[in-house]
């Protein structure tokens, strides 16, 4: 039978660390990577050397990328991962580190994620059959479609969906790691129209930066004098792909399948979230993700956010770090910061972010596939 990380040894994530997400500059992708590395070492309190393996998640520069950073701390001659899966690399990359410490293979593991975009497009592999649609759909036009359904299935006015966006904005004016630091007004939001209903400023940026965590087992915790207070439990890791069937959108389909079965794993029912981190690309995506958890019934999403139920110190603080529509999505760190806003949560070191008493978050991120990537965490 299937074994899940529930059923091995409990892992802990002990170290967290960012470059901050920004616009593209002439800072190296090593730069970028090794200060977040540094920053998780230096939050840990533990040396370069006894990290025993590493995971680096990655989706925009291209072959083996990790060794050039990686050596500049020192080459010890220890396994190391790479990993692409698009939106969801460092999600991915924090999950097989977390196995890899859980089955007690490794006693302390770093996961990386470092992305830069890249100065022509993104190379795609042809498939080799004919689409008819590659030229036709986008993605802001796909949401765009999105939004306009969830609309007028649920009777709400697009231009409610955009207080997704005005809250997002907030939390991220007060993230420091933020690519987008400033509050918007709904009338701010809503202005540059890009396709239907949706606007520029309810669109994730996509730019650079760097996220690290360091998982380690009870036993690395000990070991390494790690101070066990700041030690968060990862409860749960959840992994799926898309399946035939849920042509309208997969992506909502696979996240509610995907959610349930990590809250499952961690023992946990959605009104017990204290913390949500998700993938909002686009507004619409955190209203179909946050009701695919289950933390309201659908259609209800709207009308609590108005109440302020998902703002920090609401009921369920939703994006806290700002989402990618706020703090940005680089691709490859952007799992991996995720986990690292919750583990920030749920320490109470979060600042004017914090939302008091906070004690088991989420994360979840989609990926092009499309894939998903679940992880609950506890206090």
């Amino acid at each position: 039978m299937a074994r899940l990380i529930s059923d091995l040894r409990p892992v802990y994530v002990i170290g967290i660390g960012f470059h901050r997400y920004q616009y593209a500059t002439e800072t190296s992708y090593v730069a970028l990577g090794l200060q977040a590395i540094r920053e998780a070492l230096g939050d840990a309190a533990i040396p370069w050397e006894a990290v025993e393996s590493s995971y680096v998640g990655t989706a925009l520069l291209g072959m083996a990328v990790g060794r050039p950073m990686l050596r500049h701390l020192g080459a010890l001659g220890k396994p190391l991962v790479h990993i692409e899966n698009a939106s969801a690399s460092g999600s991915t990359a924090f999950r097989h580190a977390c196995i890899e410490v859980a089955a007690g293979i490794s006693d302390v593991a770093l996961a990386i994620g470092v992305d830069k975009p890249p100065p022509s497009r993104i190379f795609r592999a042809s498939t080799g059959l004919a689409n008819l649609a590659d030229d036709a759909i986008v993605p802001f036009t796909h949401f765009a479609l999105l939004t306009d359904e969830y609309a007028q299935r649920h009777g709400a006015d697009p231009d409610d969906i955009a207080l997704v966006a005005v809250k997002n904005h907030a939390n991220g004016a007060k993230n420091p790691n933020a690519q987008r630091q400033k509050v918007r007004s709904l009338e701010e939001v809503l202005s540059r129209p890009i396709s239907g209903n949706v606007t520029a400023l309810q669109c994730t940026p996509v730019g650079e930066g760097a996220a690290a965590v360091i998982i380690a087992s009870e036993e690395g915790v000990r070991r390494l004098g790690v101070d066990a207070g700041r030690a968060i439990r990862v409860a749960s890791s959840a992994a799926g792909s898309e399946k035939a069937g849920n042509a309208l959108n997969p992506d909502t389909a696979l996240s509610s399948e995907t959610m349930s079965r990590a809250m499952r794993e961690a023992q946990i029912a959605p009104g017990e979230l204290d913390i949500l981190e998700l993938h909002d690309a686009f507004s619409v995506e955190e209203l179909l993700y946050a009701e695919a958890t289950g933390i309201c019934e659908p259609g209800q999403y709207l009308s609590l956010l108005k109440d302020g139920a998902w703002n920090i110190g609401g009921r369920c603080a939703i994006s806290p770090s700002g989402g990618l529509i706020a703090m940005g999505h680089p691709i490859g760190p952007t799992g991996v910061g995720q986990v690292g806003e919750i583990v920030r949560q749920l320490r109470g070191e979060a600042g004017d972010r914090q939302h008091t008493g906070a004690r088991t978050g989420l994360a979840h991120m989609v990926g092009v596939g499309a894939v998903c990537y679940v992880h609950v965490l506890s206090k």
